[in-house]
C-alpha cells in the first residue's frame, strides 16, 4: 500500500530568500516518498534517485587471461578476473571494443581513455576535444548535492584526474581519505539528522561576495574576445556551483536515514605507489566515498586507482607496473607476462572492494549500488604494444532496475562510444548522437538494458 505524502512532492522544493534571491533547494530521498515496497516514488511511482559513477585503471590488461570464453550471462571467469568472484553477478564484463583514432596518432597511454570520455580522440597529447561524460551526467542529476561531481586519486597526485569541461577546465582530484573527510565532513558539514540548525553567518558572507562578483563582472564581458569569454563563462561555472553549495548549507537539509557519518577522522597515510598503499588509500577514499552518497552530499563521482602511464610498485621489487609490461617477455608456457599480469589482478581487487562496499549499503528496497550505475575503463589493451582496439570496460550496478548485469558482451570490434553512448541516455543526456568521425554512434547497447 503506498505511502501517504500530506502533499510532499518528489518535486518540491525548499524555498527562501537570501540578499535579494531566491534560493530553492530540492528535497532529498526521504522514506516518506517511497511507495509501500520501497522500489519508487509513492507520488508518482518513479524509480529511487540515480547516482552515478567512474573507476579507471591503467595500463590494460592481458585479452588471453581476461577475455571470458563465452558471452551473456553465465561465463566463466577468466584469471584476470578472479577476483570479481564475490561481485560477479553485479558486473557486466564489455570487451571487443575499439577506439579509432581517424588519422591521428595513437597518444601511448592517452588517447585511449581521452575517446571514451569525451567521444573523439585527441589530435595532441593535453587536448580534450569536449567534455567528460560524467561532466553530462552531472548536469542532469547533480543538483540538490553540495557536490556536483567528486573526483578522487588512490594515487595521491592530484593531477591524476579524468574528469574535465575542456582542457583548461579540469576537476581536481581529491588525494586522500583526510583531504576527503575534510571536503565533505569537515567544518561545513551539515548533518542531515540532527534535531538542531543554525544557518552558519561565515556561510551567508561568502554566498553574498560571490554574488556581488558575479553581478559586477557582466560588463567586463563584453571587452572580451570569444576565447577569454570561454574562459570566464567556465570560472562563473565554478561559482555558481559554489553559490549552489552555499545555498544548500544556509538551510536544514532534511533527514537520510542510511546516512552514517564517520566517527573520526582517518588517519594520514604513508605516499607513495607501493601497490598495497594505494590499496589501502583507495579502501579508505572508497569507504568515505560510500559515505558521502548515502549522506546525499554527491551523486556523481570519478576515482583513479592508477593513473594511466602505472609507476605503481611491489614489495621488494625495483620496476613499476609501466615497466614491466615493456621490458617482461611473455612467459611461453602461460602465455602472458606474469608479473605485468599481477598488477592487474591488484587492481580488479580494489575494483571489486568499490563494488561490495556499494552493495553491502542498504538503501529502499535493493543496496545503494541497486540505485547506481558505475562504469570502469582502462587506456589501452595490452600495455606492451599501445592497443587502443579491445580496451576492457565494465559496469556495475542496475540503476533502479534498468540495467542488467552479469552479462560479458562482445563489442564486435565497434566503437567503444555506444557503451558511453548507453550511459548518458539512461541518464537522460539529450543525445542524438555522440562521439566524431569513426566514433560517433546513435546505437544503444540493447543488450544491457531492461
Amino acid at each position: 500500500m503506498p505511502i501517504k505524502t500530506d502533499g510532499l512532492s518528489r518535486r518540491r522544493v525548499l524555498r527562501g530568500v537570501m540578499n535579494g534571491a531566491a534560493v530553492a533547494v530540492s528535497l532529498p530521498l526521504l522514506d516518506v516518498f517511497l511507495d509501500g515496497n520501497g522500489t519508487a516514488m509513492a507520488d508518482t511511482g518513479k524509480p529511487l534517485p540515480m547516482r552515478f559513477g567512474t573507476w579507471f585503471w591503467g595500463l590494460g590488461v592481458d585479452s588471453n587471461i581476461f577475455v571470458p570464453k563465452t558471452t551473456g550471462a553465465g561465463f566463466a571467469l577468466p584469471k584476470q578476473l578472479e577476483a570479481l568472484s564475490a561481485v560477479k553477478e553485479q558486473v557486466n564484463v564489455f570487451t571487443n571494443f575499439n577506439v579509432f583514432n581517424d588519422g591521428r596518432p595513437n597518444l601511448c597511454h592517452y588517447s585511449g581513455w581521452v575517446a571514451l570520455r569525451c567521444g573523439s580522440a585527441p589530435v595532441s597529447r593535453g587536448s580534450k576535444p569536449g567534455q567528460s561524460l560524467d561532466c553530462a551526467v552531472s548536469d542532469r542529476i547533480g543538483a540538490g548535492s553540495r557536490f556536483s561531481t567528486l573526483s578522487l586519486a588512490a594515487t595521491g597526485q592530484p593531477r591524476d584526474s579524468l574528469s574535465f569541461r575542456d582542457a583548461d577546465s579540469m576537476n581536481p582530484a581529491d588525494i586522500s581519505a583526510v583531504e576527503l573527510y575534510q571536503k565533505v565532513f569537515g567544518a561545513d558539514f551539515v548533518n542531515p539528522n540532527s534535531a538542531n540548525f543554525t544557518p552558519d553567518p561565515k556561510v551567508m558572507i561568502r554566498k553574498s561576495v560571490l554574488s556581488s562578483i558575479t553581478e559586477q563582472s557582466k560588463a567586463m564581458e563584453q571587452t572580451l574576445g570569444a576565447a577569454d569569454r570561454a574562459r570566464l563563462d567556465q570560472y562563473y561555472t565554478s561559482v555558481r556551483e559554489l553559490e549552489n553549495r552555499l545555498a544548500l548549507q544556509l538551510e536544514k537539509p532534511p533527514p537520510a536515514p542510511n546516512c552514517k557519518i564517520p566517527g573520526q577522522k582517518p588517519k594520514d597515510m604513508p605516499v607513495g605507489l607501493d601497490v598495497e598503499r594505494v590499496a589501502e588509500r583507495h579502501k579508505a577514499m572508497a569507504d568515505l566515498l560510500v559515505m558521502a552518497l548515502s549522506c546525499n552530499q554527491t551523486k556523481v563521482f570519478n576515482m583513479v586507482y592508477s593513473d594511466s602511464g602505472s609507476s605503481l610498485t611491489r614489495n621488494g621489487q625495483e620496476k613499476t607496473h609501466h615497466s614491466y609490461t615493456h621490458e617482461e617477455p611473455m612467459d611461453a608456457t602461460l602465455g602472458y607476462q606474469p608479473n605485468a599480469s599481477w598488477f592487474v589482478g591488484r587492481a580488479m581487487e580494489s575494483w571489486a572492494y568499490l563494488i561490495k562496499a556499494m552493495a553491502d549499503t542498504p538503501e529502499g528496497d535493493g543496496s545503494l549500488l541497486d540505485h547506481s550505475l558505475l562504469y570502469a575503463h582502462s587506456d589501452c589493451n595490452l600495455a606492451k604494444t599501445h592497443s587502443v582496439s579491445g580496451i576492457p570496460m565494465f559496469t556495475a550496478g542496475k540503476l533502479n532496475g534498468r540495467v542488467k548485469t552479469g552479462l560479458h558482451i562482445d563489442g564486435k570490434g565497434e566503437a567503444g562510444t555506444r557503451l558511453g553512448y548507453t550511459l548518458q541516455r539512461l541518464y537522460g543526456v539529450p543525445l542524438a548522437s555522440w562521439g566524431t568521425q569513426s566514433m560517433e554512434t546513435a546505437r544503444e547497447l540493447g543488450e544491457m538494458l531492461t
